[in-house]
């Protein structure tokens, strides 16, 4: 390896190893954000929901999640042999001693610490559905199921070479056919539209559903105990973000750049989109909306951050935003209690993002200059969206089911209206928590 290259190994490297402490931030930063949405005596099961999936969800992908994900022996394009690599055997080190070269050109352990990272906040996010009346311990076991049956199978097949992938048993090159053996016109997801975000959002909604509303739902006012902890979140969101985003570029170069400055212009855009729909539905712009809005428009430009410009981005995102606060409103109109808005937020803006990049991608897309090749891609795009949402929608029910026949997921009524936090954890966040709505 020559000096240039070896210098820009290491930097890439040393990017990447930032990107990989950014997004792991954001898993603490969700427990801020989702601890202050829900009420006092509630807010410190909703952090530990997030620690916990933290704790759960590392040690798995050590075992068996980077196996799975990124494994070379593919089953039928859904999962890799989760014990090809088990325990990150033949993976760090080759049998000289020496770190093995991953894809981009730099430790391949580096890689497997950043897609690890995208595996817990994944599982995170889901547990924003289920505030102030599930099981801890049903949450932990539902999060190693979750990652091991839907998170790892939909990386592989959009990341690892599987059917929602550009390889040649994908769905895009049966649909469209292949050119040199990849798919002739090839899906984009950039850094998780459908593996972050739509299968969070669908999990999330088949979650309400069987779980069932809180027994107060639409009956008291459900109001945020902290917003000033909501807003920090987002802030601390938005920061790692950068790394989610950034990172997924897998250098430190102009497409990084791209992706930093579409993420950028998409939330900020978002953010407002989400806050004119309130100013006219409402009356009020309100922080709560900003916080969420925010969220939105990092969830819409995720698939997206690469292939868009700064201006398509803010399109992106403006329509994200508005599409989000609406969607928030659908729990009340279908009357299912997604406690902390995953579904408005992370499936409504994860599908506009994964198809709304069909229709903007830079000289690509249905509306950008792709003409019929542009046409194809979007119908790519509502393809593997569709895909995503139907297989973790199924293995999320079906996992949930087998918990509630088993461990149960409801905590008891007494433990619901007196305080999660002191039923399941035998603490309180605040002295006066206990009389607290």
């Amino acid at each position: 390896m020559t000096d240039e290259a070896m210098l820009m190994s290491s930097g890439n490297a040393a990017w990447m190893l930032m990107s990989a402490s950014l997004v792991l931030l954001m898993t603490p930063a969700l427990a801020f954000f989702y601890g202050g949405m829900s009420r006092q005596k509630s807010v410190l099961n909703m952090m530990m929901m997030s620690f916990g999936a933290l704790g759960v969800v590392s040690v798995i992908y050590v075992l068996w999640g980077w196996s799975m994900s990124y494994g070379s022996q593919t089953v039928a394009g859904l999962f890799a042999n989760p014990f090809e690599f088990f325990g990150l055997k033949d993976s760090i080190v080759d049998s000289s001693g020496a770190y093995i070269e991953g894809a981009a050109g730099y430790a391949n352990i580096i890689d497997i610490g950043f897609q690890l990272t995208f595996a817990v906040i994944s599982t995170a996010l889901i547990s924003g559905a289920l505030a102030e009346r599930v099981k801890f311990s049903t949450w932990l076991v539902f999060s190693g199921l979750w990652v091991t049956f839907v998170y790892f199978p939909l990386a592989h097949m959009v990341w690892g070479g599987g059917l929602l992938s550009h390889s040649e048993i994908s769905l895009a090159g049966m649909m469209f056919g292949l050119v040199d053996g990849e798919a002739a016109v090839s899906p984009i997801d950039f850094a998780g539209g459908t593996v972050v975000h739509i299968s969070a959002g669908t999990t999330a909604l088949v979650l309400a559903l069987l779980v069932g509303k809180r027994r107060n739902f639409m009956k008291v006012p459900q109001r945020p105990h902290n917003l000033p902890f909501v807003m920090l979140g987002a802030a601390l969101l938005w920061f790692g973000w950068f790394g989610f985003n950034g990172g997924s570029a897998f250098a430190a170069d102009g497409l990084a750049g791209l992706a930093w400055l579409n993420t950028t212009a998409a939330t900020a855009a978002a953010m407002l989109g989400w806050l004119v729909v309130e100013k006219i539905r409402d009356g009020h712009a309100t922080s709560l909306g900003a916080a969420s809005g925010i969220v939105a428009g990092l969830v819409a430009i995720t698939p997206a951050a690469g292939a868009l410009t700064p201006v398509t981005s803010l399109i992106l995102g403006a329509i994200g935003g508005a599409l989000a606060a609406f969607g928030v409103g659908l729990k009340y109109r279908f009357g299912f209690d997604d406690s902390l808005d995953v579904v408005g937020v992370h499936l409504v803006a994860g599908l506009w993002g994964t198809v709304g990049v069909g229709l903007l991608a830079t000289d690509a897309g249905a509306l950008t200059g792709g003409g019929a090749d542009g046409f194809k891609l979007f119908i790519v795009q509502i393809v593997i969206a569709v895909v995503a949402m139907l297989f973790a929608g199924l293995v999320s029910w079906v996992l949930a089911a087998i918990l509630k026949a088993t461990m149960g997921w409801r905590v008891d009524d007494e433990a619901e209206f007196g305080g999660i936090d002191a039923a399941e954890h035998g603490e309180s966040a605040y002295d006066d928590a206990a009389s607290a709505l």
